[in-house]
């Protein structure tokens, strides 16, 4: 409005008046001269326009007058008069404060400023909030200084004059109330700048330095103030600032939101939500220190110390997110993924230990993310957790792996032809993963891992062996039933040895060479279980075979042996038969399988003979029964050449013995018997007297007083057995009920 201008115009004219007016120093002692004629004037220029207090005329009047008359001479007035009323206000408040002030000009402000300032404050309020608008924080601090440089100067003049004198303390206080306001909201835009910086440096990096020499020089008046504050007790309102200390807070406060905000996933959203977290933490908290180090080291004044000081922060920030982390209900893989974050990635060459952060950056004297204590405490969790994981692992794989035992389809083959089941597989798999994890945070838990792994490995096998042992009772019960499983049973057998393989592979990957003597006891346990659910499989599977071979068994020394029967025929079919499947058994327990079998069929030969079913009336028969025999055993020893093919055992030896036999009964000389059984005997140690007097009974030509003869020399007789020789005799019971009838 007019009356707006003509007021600024006044302003402006009696500004200009009382800095020309007040240049000097000793024209500061002519103010109240200058006040009262100022004041003559004024009432004069009233009188004459018969206007006695158009001072206090509305503005509303004024306008409207103005706007009625378009009158310039009654504008002109107006003016003149509004400009002499500003000039006693400005004269007012000078008369607060003690001219010593302006005589004595040691004060930053310069003397001409005071009146220009009094009477244009609310003016360089405005152009000041204009240029923080603007984002001209350097221009706007220094108008903001100025004001409160001349403030502050005015209330210490007072305070020395008057301490006690409140009224005008506050008189002070309030005219420049606006002040405050322009301070903070100056601050407000220092702080947008600073919450920032990392990004501003970037796209701005001048408006960061402003703002940084703002700061800087804010600490300097602080330090001032306070200097005086300790001499002369004074200091201005808001007084400390101390921004750079806020500034620091906000950074602080910056770094750890930046940290907070990275988590975008909850395990409910995503089962990878830490391992995501965790990475974007590292990728955020290595560019922000490279940019730190880099760019915005150059924007602070080197006592800041600003990249250490914001390398801290990081440093605090991480360690309280990370016990943060640390205190949640974390599962197995989570805690891995944790330790693995907090004792490798943060030093590593992808975080701290970054070539572009060194000098500055020494991994080495980084304090840990995490006291031993937590991590001693989540490593301890992470045990209980992966053992009662792994048991319930081993558990269910054996439960599935039991369910495949009554398929009707075979199990299937390795690449070399050999029954299997996945089993090994499912749980070297499992270890592997577990032993994986574990040396991505450290040798200890890697090795405990593996310790641990073994000891369950242990009492898992004792759980397949019990498992192997009910599965063949099962069968006993209803042999038709499963229907593969010969097979299943091989598949078992041949998982020992994979088991033996692969647990000798995870010791040798995973195990240091100093650290094997603690395990050997426990290998060797495993070792040993191995062996008797493989040798318990092959007996089982011999059994099968045997239960089938029993009727064709009780046939031989028979009568109907001796007319022509060809039990040995169908034995020796149904073993090779047998032993078809058998070809899937893994080399080492085939070997003992061939071997036992070949072993068996003459122990139960043998057995036949001492069951003493037939005896022979004559020569006649004696020689066509022995003949059969040892017919007979070159049936066998040709068999169990074949089925031994290729594996270099010599089982010879076996088929001997029943020659040897054959030898006794076809002997036609009997003062000579003494002499063909004695040989036995020294071949063979382990043949009792009963075995003795079942042979001679089979014959069927010796008189009890023969038997007893031969029996009672033989006692005295030097044994030369073959080194080789297993004992055979010893597993052959002799029927106990017939021999006191034939020694009669």
């Amino acid at each position: 409005s007019t009356m707006e201008e003509t007021d600024r115009e006044a302003v402006a004219t009696a500004v200009q008046r009382v800095a020309g007016m007040l240049q000097r120093p000793d024209q500061l002692d002519k103010v109240e001269q200058y006040r009262r004629r100022e004041a003559r004037k004024k009432a004069s220029v009233e009188a004459r326009l018969k206007v006695p207090s158009l001072i206090n005329l509305t503005s509303q009047v004024m306008s409207r007058t103005f706007n009625l008359t378009g009158n310039e001479e009654l504008r002109k007035n107006y003016l003149h008069i509004a400009f002499r009323e500003h000039l006693l206000t400005v004269f007012e408040y000078f008369k607060i404060v003690s001219f010593k002030l302006f005589k004595n000009n040691s004060h930053s402000c310069s003397v001409a400023f005071f009146p220009v300032l009094l009477l244009s404050f609310p003016e360089i309020v405005r152009e000041t909030h204009d240029l923080i608008e603007r984002g001209e924080l350097l221009q706007a601090h220094r108008k903001l200084m100025d004001l409160e440089c001349s403030r502050d100067n005015l209330m210490y003049e007072q305070y020395r004059m008057d301490s006690k004198n409140t009224h005008d303390m506050n008189l002070i206080h309030t005219y420049f109330g606006d002040m405050q306001k322009l301070s903070e909201e100056l601050a407000k835009q220092l702080w947008m700048v600073v919450q920032r910086s990392l990004v501003t440096v970037r796209r701005d990096p001048t408006l960061l330095v402003s703002v940084v020499r703002i700061i800087d020089r804010e600490e300097k008046i602080d330090r001032r103030m306070l200097d005086r504050k300790k001499q002369t007790g004074f200091i201005p309102p808001g007084r400390p600032k101390k921004w750079k200390e806020k500034m620091f807070n906000i950074l602080e406060r910056t770094v750890s939101t930046r940290i907070e905000g990275t988590q975008a996933d909850t395990r409910e959203s995503d089962k990878m939500w830490l391992v995501r977290h965790l990475e974007i933490i590292r990728k955020y908290v290595l560019d922000d220190l490279l940019v730190a180090k880099t760019l915005l080291d150059q924007c602070f004044p080197p006592h800041y110390d600003i990249f250490n000081r914001l390398l801290n922060m990081y440093h605090q920030a991480l360690a309280t997110r990370m016990q943060e982390l640390a205190a949640e209900d974390l599962e197995a893989n989570e805690i891995v993924s944790l330790l693995t974050w907090v004792l490798n990635t943060y030093n590593s060459v992808e975080m701290m230990g970054n070539s572009e952060l060194s000098p500055e950056v020494d991994v080495n004297s980084l304090d840990p993310l995490l006291s031993q204590n937590v991590v001693d405490q989540l490593l301890s969790k992470y045990m209980s957790t992966l053992t009662s994981n792994i048991i319930g692992w081993l558990r269910k794989a054996l439960e599935t792996d039991k369910k495949d035992w009554i398929k009707e389809t075979e199990p299937e083959a390795d690449q070399d032809g050999y029954y299997q089941t996945t089993l090994p597989a499912i749980v070297f798999q499992m270890f592997e993963q577990n032993l994986q994890v574990a040396a991505q945070i450290n040798e200890d838990l890697k090795t405990k891992v593996l310790l641990l792994c073994l000891q369950q490995m242990n009492s898992f096998l004792t759980r397949y062996k019990d498992e192997a042992q009910l599965y063949k009772e099962d069968h006993l019960r209803n042999r038709q039933y499963p229907q593969c499983y010969v097979q299943y049973m091989i598949a078992v057998i041949n998982n020992c040895q994979t088991f033996k393989e692969s647990i000798i592979s995870l010791k040798r990957k995973y195990l240091k060479m100093e650290m094997e003597d603690t395990l050997s006891i426990s290998h060797a346990n495993m070792d040993a279980t191995l062996d008797i659910i493989a040798k318990e499989g092959c007996s089982s599977l011999l059994d099968e075979v045997f239960m089938d071979l029993e009727p064709h068994l009780s046939e031989l020394m028979t009568k109907k042996w001796l007319m022509g029967s060809n039990a040995v025929g169908t034995i020796c079919v149904t073993v090779e038969d047998y032993f078809n499947d058998f070809a899937k058994i893994k080399k080492p327990y085939k070997k003992t399988m061939t071997l036992e079998a070949h072993r068996r069929v003459v122990v139960e030969y043998i057995r036949a003979i001492m069951l003493k079913r037939i005896s022979f009336k004559n020569a006649e028969e004696r020689k066509e029964g022995a003949e059969r025999m040892i017919k007979e055993a070159e049936q066998f020893r040709f068999l169990f050449k074949k089925l031994a093919a290729g594996s270099g055992e010599d089982t010879e030896g076996l088929c001997d013995i029943i020659e040897a036999i054959a030898e006794v009964i076809k002997l036609t000389d009997p003062s000579l018997l003494y002499l063909e059984v004695s040989t036995l005997v020294s071949k063979y140690p382990d043949i009792r007297d009963d075995h003795i007097a079942a042979l001679l009974t089979v014959r069927g030509d010796a008189s009890r007083d023969m038997k007893q003869t031969i029996i009672e020399t033989l006692d005295q007789g030097p044994s030369q057995p073959n080194p080789n020789y297993v004992p055979i005799f010893k597993e052959i019971t002799v029927p106990t009920l017939t021999v006191p009838k034939l020694l009669k």
